[in-house]
């Protein structure tokens, strides 16, 4: 059998007094893509941090081929064949692509720092990478997301590791780019690279993954070969009960059936944006949940920023509860009971410097206007009232939001929009780039929410979320509404992908896959 690059074995981490890692265990080989798996705050980062020297390791053992290893530091990480890429790459836009892969390993000559061999050692690590037309004088400013994420890793394969970390690599990427980006894992892992791969995307994993390791509250749960490994039971090992759950939603929703009663709460007509979105037509009627469905670059959030005041139409018209409206702002949206929560968490979503506590309130003050403030006794109802229906932490209400994880983010959101009582909430990717309990608590409350009588529109990257949660699926493409879809048992996901493939099949795009 082939030897092991690290072993570790059971090793403990503590942070004031609270165990974060309770005697894990983990073995990477050589030429081996090893997933780990586990949703927020199961102790993901944590390891990486005992790997990389970044968190000291209380007790258990570190081996790197087989000598006993006790890093202090990045720098002994790195000089044991290490290199980590973060989900935030840290990278520079406003320096070139070589200044950024070289970035502390410069190579030197006579007189200061050789930009020559620099570039050369670039364009070397770049063409490794299927990047070779990228000329390294480029600044990554000009690059898309995709090629600065291979320029990260680029920059860890300077010093040729043995380990590679990648942490959320495809997170900002679409599905192409992803493809991109994969391939140049297995062409790593086929050179002999051990590769530590994290990442909340399970389609992800499961395409390039040879081992899995599952982590729940700090301690192993689980480990897999991938080519054995059931789905299901993955998901129930991550989030530490039966996918029945998932299951038993999509089976009310189903048994739902709702039908519209009354006028729409919400109509337009040939609302459209030029250069965005084609004139549209929609309607949302109250306890409603109305998926959007497509491609990015469809239409889809195009379409929800357009309702929910987020940019303005240039055609058609909106009417809310019968009342024709101009929304020319999100503010006038919830002036109109239409909140809306965009896909753009971090920038259009929370404010990072202020406390989960001062989110939630934000938008309900706003509304009453900053003369009026909350008094703190409402402020305790309000926060009381969504501690308990969307299970947040009362150790979290006094943190900078910037510091909590991204599905306890994406609750501090929808409990702001929630305590403005919207009659229509839109929701693009609230479920993106969390992890798999988090995602199952958000679904969970659209639902109830419906039942509560909000119209909800969801949008997501993951169809079988659309799939699971709607009752009327409108799919667009290309910039335009192609079809509505009444949900039931016979609407799978193959249903959507279907019928955006008719719609392209005339089009001569060939094999698109190819």
């Amino acid at each position: 059998m082939m030897r092991p690059v690290v072993e570790m074995a059971g090793i403990v981490v503590e942070f004031a007094g609270r165990r974060a890692l309770d005697g894990v265990d983990l073995t990477l080989f050589p030429g081996e893509i090893h997933a780990l798996m586990g949703e927020n705050g199961a102790g993901k980062s944590t390891l990486i941090g005992a790997l990389t020297g970044t968190h000291p390791i209380r007790s258990g053992t570190l081996r790197m081929d087989g000598e006993t290893r006790t890093p202090t530091g990045v720098a002994d990480a790195r000089a044991d064949g290490i290199a980590t890429v973060f989900q935030e790459s840290h990278l520079s836009p406003n320096l070139t692509v070589t200044e950024n892969v070289m970035l502390g390993n410069e190579i030197r000559g006579r007189f200061g720092i050789d930009w020559k061999a620099n570039r050369e050692r670039t364009s070397e690590v770049l063409a490794h990478l299927g990047l070779s037309d990228l000329d390294p004088r480029t600044r990554l400013s000009a690059l898309s997301p995709a090629v600065g994420q291979l320029v990260a890793v680029a920059r860890a394969l300077v010093l040729r590791p043995r380990v590679l970390i990648l942490d959320e690599p495809t997170s900002s990427l679409d599905a192409e780019e992803a493809r991109t980006l994969l391939r140049v894992v297995r062409r790593l892992r086929d050179e002999g690279t051990a590769i530590l791969f994290v990442s909340h995307f399970l389609e992800h994993v499961l395409a390039v993954a040879d081992r899995l390791t599952v982590l729940r509250a700090g301690r192993v749960v689980a480990e897999y070969d991938a080519e054995d490994v059931e789905r299901a039971e993955l998901i129930s090992k991550m989030i530490g009960e039966d996918i029945g759950a998932l299951r038993e939603l999509r089976s009310q929703r189903l048994a739902h059936h709702y039908a519209p009663g009354g006028p729409a709460t919400l109509r337009a007509e040939d609302l459209g944006r030029r250069g965005a979105l084609d004139p549209t037509d929609l309607e949302l009627s109250r306890g409603e949940v109305v998926g959007f469905a497509g491609l990015r670059g469809s239409g889809r959030t195009e379409l929800a920023r357009l309702v929910g005041g987020a940019d303005r139409a240039d055609t058609g018209e909106l009417w809310v509860d019968g009342e024709r409206v101009r929304l020319r702002s999100p503010g006038a949206a919830l002036r109109h009971r239409v909140a809306l929560s965009t896909e753009n968490l971090r920038e259009e979503g929370v404010i990072g410097g202020l406390t989960a506590r001062e989110n939630i309130i934000l938008a309900l003050q706003a509304m009453r206007g900053w003369s009026r403030p909350l008094a703190r006794g409402e402020q305790d109802a309000l926060i009381d009232t969504y501690l308990d229906a969307l299970h947040l932490s009362p150790d979290d209400l006094d943190r900078p939001v910037e510091t909590l994880s991204g599905g306890t983010q994406q609750k501090v959101l929808l409990a702001r929009l929630l305590a403005t009582r919207p009659h229509v909430l839109i929701l693009d990717e609230p479920t993106r780039g969390i992890d798999i309990g988090a995602k199952v608590e958000i679904q969970r409350r659209i639902a109830k929410l419906a039942g509560e009588g909000v119209a909800v529109v969801f949008i997501s990257s993951e169809l079988e979320e659309v799939v699971r949660l709607s009752d009327r699926i409108v799919v667009l493409k290309d910039r335009e509404k192609i079809g509505e879809l009444s949900n039931g048992p016979g609407v799978t996901v193959d249903t959507i992908v279907e019928m955006i493939a008719a719609d392209l099949a005339g089009e001569g795009f060939g094999d698109i896959d190819a």
